[in-house]
């Protein structure tokens, strides 16, 4: 997936597109990226096999996978072409392309002055999702751009205002400082949960054993900072719902050496946001290299 990514973002062949895919009117660009949502999902070889595999093994023989396939194609070609076409325009348009629902949550838990930090899965176009945050708040995210062909998507959101630390470039301890210090300051932290890497815990999704980061929790216990679920869908088109879940207050039910427990009450969350969309989680295409070698609950597969 990433290669396919890394094909369509190189600056030779974004520039193309981009003279190609401007002048085409909306309805016809929906119409042109629907048949190639349908040519990836039939004619994309290991990748697209993969992910139906994947949703199989997650969602259930019985969910509509063949379509959930095509529509996640769909989704990918469209956020795509939002963050290399539609991003430049954010400044003076962004704002209309969002509706919002619960931000009071938000909007309460920084009135305790303790900041408050957002967990939320990679779905939808989590890019624009955080460029609102920062539109809206001192908000804050810990990234990944080690990834060559994903780097210049980031750089993109950075040079529109988007702040974040490398999870990659930044000592562990120095990123642990910073982002206590933002909350210190009653900001936002943004947290990708799903973001795994090996060396990570092990926590539990969609049944499983996964490595998973600890920091929401750890940030939660140590600072008393809220925590609130969030996620962002596509509604329609170009159109985009962020949605903010009522907040926990995890310092209240666990103590600052009970991290891996406050977890076990965000993984649903997770779990959840996924189940209700799941056509827009990002992955689909590797989440099995994440899973370690016990096997799942029985209500996964059935």
């Amino acid at each position: 997936m990433y290669r396919w990514i890394g094909w369509v973002t190189s600056p030779k062949r974004a520039r193309l597109l981009g003279r190609i895919l401007t002048g085409i009117p909306k309805p016809f660009l929906l119409a042109l990226f629907s048949l190639a949502a349908h040519l990836l999902a039939r004619f994309g070889g290991q990748v697209s096999q993969r992910i139906k595999d994947n949703m199989t093994a997650v969602l259930g023989k019985n969910a509509p996978v063949e379509h959930l396939r095509r529509q996640y194609f769909y989704q990918v070609c469209l956020t795509l072409y939002e963050l290399l076409f539609v991003s430049m325009r954010l400044p003076s348009q962004g704002e209309k392309r969002f509706c919002l629902t619960g931000e009071k949550h938000l909007q309460s838990a920084l009135g305790a002055g303790r900041g408050a930090i957002l967990y939320a899965p990679h779905m939808g176009n989590f890019f624009f999702a955080y460029w609102l945050l920062s539109q809206r708040y001192p908000c804050l995210a810990v990234v990944t751009a080690r990834s060559e062909e994903l780097r210049p998507l980031y750089l993109m959101m950075q040079e529109l205002g988007c702040t974040g630390l490398d999870y990659d470039e930044t000592p562990p301890l120095l990123l642990l400082k910073k982002l206590r210090k933002h909350l210190s300051q009653n900001g936002v932290v943004f947290l990708l949960g799903d973001f795994s890497r090996p060396g990570f815990p092990a926590g539990s999704l969609f049944g499983r054993k996964t490595p998973l980061p600890h920091g929401a929790a750890s940030l939660a216990l140590h600072g008393k900072a809220t925590v609130i679920p969030f996620y962002c869908r596509r509604l329609k088109g170009f159109t985009h719902l962020c949605v903010f879940q009522p907040p926990l207050l995890l310092h209240e039910q666990f103590r600052t050496d009970q991290v891996a427990e406050a977890m076990e009450q965000l993984y649903p969350f997770l779990e959840d946001f996924v189940r209700a969309v799941p056509e827009q989680w990002l992955y689909w295409f590797n989440v099995d290299e994440r899973w370690t070698t016990e096997e799942h609950s029985s209500e996964e597969v059935s």
